[in-house]
């Protein structure tokens, strides 16, 4: 199915389909399509930018529809949103607009109707390689409630907060399914947790 969205590009910021992403508006030309997309059918296509031109920079391919579930305006003209995920889309080409956002054609992927699962080894290995982690970084994570996430919510929602790289965090939005992105994940930990003289885990 080909649509047309607004889009929002932003490095290291990644929506998966049921879940959640709250963002701070700020910048005129997103104050804009905020309110345009209210206006319309509350829509935003989060994407991120592969990098070059800063004011238009090149953009992935791969992004996700969010729906603008819940916003606050502020007295500034700031907003705060919390976009949910629809689908993932895939840019077919950028249209040519007189608006201050960018607006692509895009073909939305199909979502499956429920979550996939992981097998036990995967998501102990997953949990194991969070744990150190954290905990090397420093991160406060309350474990109780993680272990009860299904396993959709913990490996997108990890793949979300972690803080990797704008590729690394494109290659889990393209991972082909969930047990390859929660494998990612693994090797994305332990290749972005390297130690530093005193034994601390490092994101350089």
């Amino acid at each position: 199915m080909t649509t047309r969205l607004s889009i929002f590009p932003l490095g290291g910021a990644l929506l998966f389909p049921r879940m959640h992403l709250p963002l701070h508006i700020f910048e005129p030309r997103y104050r804009a399509m905020v309110s345009d997309a209210m206006a319309r059918d509350r829509r935003i296509g989060m994407i991120q930018p592969r990098g070059g031109d800063r004011a238009k920079p090149d953009l992935f391919d791969l992004g996700c529809v969010g729906r603008i579930a819940e916003v606050e305006a502020l007295e500034d003209g700031r907003f705060d949103i919390v976009l949910e995920g629809l689908s993932l889309f895939r840019i077919v080409r950028e249209l040519d607009v007189t608006t201050p956002f960018r607006q692509v054609e895009a073909d939305l992927l199909p979502t499956p109707d429920e979550s996939e699962a992981l097998s036990i080894a995967h998501r102990a290995s997953l949990e194991t390689e969070s744990r150190r982690f954290a905990e090397a970084q420093g991160y406060a994570v309350d474990w109780d409630s993680v272990s009860r996430l299904d396993d959709e919510a913990l490996v997108n929602g990890i793949a979300q907060i972690a803080p990797f790289d704008s590729a690394a965090k494109q290659a889990l939005l393209e991972a082909p399914d969930l047990p390859a992105r929660a494998e990612l994940i693994v090797q994305l930990m332990q290749f972005f947790g390297r130690h530093d003289g005193e034994d601390r885990v490092t994101l350089q």
